[in-house]
């Protein structure tokens, strides 16, 4: 694949001019009155790049901002690893009228396409038109997953469903996108960790959440332990903590700022999680904030507000799923829910968790009854979409981790571990019920992905070493952060019978991000004999652990 098709290029129109008054050339008599000041007309521009998300074999979220209000507008060219259009059995071309971009939605609008062909690779040209006509065009490049039946690797040639792209596929994963005050540092060249992640050309990233920190002031410069001065990009909404809604759009806008995540975005589809610092961190629904920082303490006000910018900058495919105030509540709150299932062909299903929305309060963790990481609608959602799945590998996208202790304070735990290697308690309850419904069902080759902690790490889990029994063994990936302070590495609670297989942390809490040795993104390559190839690299692109998973049949 030629790099051509894996930059952006951006094509800027020129701004059309209209004169009034005499005609070039000649002359203004005396005394009369001066001619009028050309008017320029100024054509929409895209500020924050392009970007797609939520790809599956026959549809695609494609999302951009404008300058001012529009009307979207997509062209879709397939082409062929040359970046050369496909003509003939393979040709296709779409052009899109979307919605209009209005202030409402801070000029951001989405094109859901669908009825697209399987295993196909695309030019995309996304504009905004309004009364001066077309304006800035952004371009990338996208795939759409590989068809075919499952576990056939596509058609007798080795195509998805007769288009030119190949059976296999590959994808990163990663959280953790200006954090604890370390931003856009251009003099080290931005945040490096993901151009990284774009120079291993995946097919598409899953963001396993903090994908902003809004509760994260961003100062132009920090002292860092060794003496060194960190020196960032800063913008007026970056300089204090995220409360109104012009501030929490203000942090996406920062992170966009970056020409390494523009310029991946615009190539690599994008499966988009939230977790606790698109609002605050270690929230929970109903929480009153005791942070001096904060005029409003109501975290489903500022969670609302959060969930909007976020929603708005996410390509993700259901752009009706805002959180108003007032509906945090299960009952009222499921038709807005974002977990879901990103169908990629015979190999993979994705399914992307929600582990914040439904979320109990933060405790100890050790009631004798179940409490809601997920809560039950999303469990029983989970057990049957798992359960129905068809594809050889079943990944499970978390945006917290399983067998971590994430503390919150000297007491009550973030995430779901409790501390205590006994039989499950509280939330734990909840992912017991879920692993035991898995063997129940025959499911396997499920692995379980997420971030959040800021250190890489490899778990196994078996019930041979658990207190917890009914289940099959299954592995964890933990890999992050991208472009924030690193931690851990954290304790681990036994009750699934975690085996710390590989684990690598930063050298000290808060480390900066300069070396990029302590940044960290996950790989996943599928082979053609339906193997799960997974690596965990560094922010410089060094591998620091592999394991090859072969499916059960």
């Amino acid at each position: 694949m030629t790099d051509f098709s894996r930059r952006t290029l951006v094509k800027s129109s020129l701004a059309g001019l209209t004169l009034t008054g005499l005609a070039l050339g000649s002359a203004t008599p005396a005394g009369a009155a001066p001619a009028a000041i050309p008017l320029v007309r100024r054509r929409l521009t895209l500020p924050t790049g392009i970007a797609t998300g939520d790809v599956t074999t026959d549809s695609a979220v494609l999302w951009s901002r404008a300058s001012g209000p529009g009307r979207l507008t997509a062209t879709l060219n397939a082409i062929d690893d040359a970046g050369e259009l496909l003509r003939g059995r393979y040709g296709f071309s779409r052009t899109i009228r979307g919605p209009l971009a209005t202030e409402a939605s801070d000029f951001t609008a989405k094109i859901h396409a669908k009825g697209l062909p399987p295993g196909t690779r695309f030019r995309l040209e996304l504009n905004f038109e309004d009364e001066n006509g077309t304006g800035e065009v952004g371009q990338g490049t996208f795939s759409t997953a590989p068809g075919g039946k499952p576990n056939d690797g596509g058609t007798k040639d080795g195509r998805g469903g007769g288009s030119p792209a190949s059976s296999s596929q590959s994808f990163v994963w990663t959280g953790d996108t200006a954090g604890q005050g370390w931003g856009i540092n251009e003099e080290i060249g931005g945040m490096r960790g993901y151009k990284a992640m774009h120079d291993v050309r995946p097919d598409f990233f899953i963001h396993s959440g903090d994908t902003i920190y809004a509760d994260g002031p961003i100062s132009a410069s920090v002292t860092e332990k060794d003496g060194q001065v960190w020196r960032n990009i800063v913008t007026e909404e970056v300089s204090k903590v995220a409360e109104t809604l012009k501030e929490f759009r203000g942090r996406h806008r920062y992170n966009s700022l970056d020409a390494n995540m523009r310029a991946m975005f615009a190539d690599v589809p994008v499966i988009a999680q939230w977790d606790d610092h698109e609002t605050h961190n270690n929230w929970y629904p109903g929480q009153v904030l005791d942070d001096a920082r904060y005029t409003e303490r109501n975290v489903n006000v500022l969670a609302a507000r959060g969930r909007q910018a976020w929603q708005e900058n996410m390509p993700i495919a259901d752009s009706a799923a805002l959180w108003r105030p007032g509906t945090y509540d299960a009952g009222q709150y499921q038709p807005a829910r974002i977990y879901r299932k990103i169908p990629r062909g015979p190999q993979l299903d994705i399914f992307c968790l929600d582990m914040r929305t439904y979320k109990s309060p933060n405790t100890d963790g050790k009631e004798p009854y179940t409490t809601n990481i997920l809560g039950q609608e999303q469990v029983d959602w989970l057990i049957k979409e798992v359960r129905q799945s068809k594809a050889t590998w079943k990944v499970i996208a978390a945006d917290l981790p399983l067998g971590i202790v994430v503390p919150d304070g000297p007491v009550n735990q973030e995430s779901l571990s409790n501390r205590d290697n006994g039989a499950p308690l509280g939330r734990e309850l909840e992912i017991a019920g879920v692993l035991s419904a898995f063997k129940k069902y025959g499911v396997k080759n499920t692995v379980w992905l997420t971030a959040d902690v800021h250190y890489c790490a490899a778990h196994h889990y078996s019930p041979e070493r658990a207190s917890f029994k009914d289940f099959q063994p299954f592995w964890e990936f933990v890999a992050g952060p991208i472009n924030a302070g690193s931690f851990g590495p954290n304790d681990m609670d036994g009750t699934f019978g975690p085996d710390v297989v590989f684990s690598k942390a930063g050298r000290f809490p808060g480390e900066s991000p300069r070396n990029g040795e302590n940044q960290f993104f996950g790989h996943v390559e599928l082979g053609s004999d339906n193997t799960f190839n997974v690596s965990l690299r560094n922010a410089n692109g060094g591998v620091v652990f592999s394991k090859t998973l072969s499916p059960e049949r």
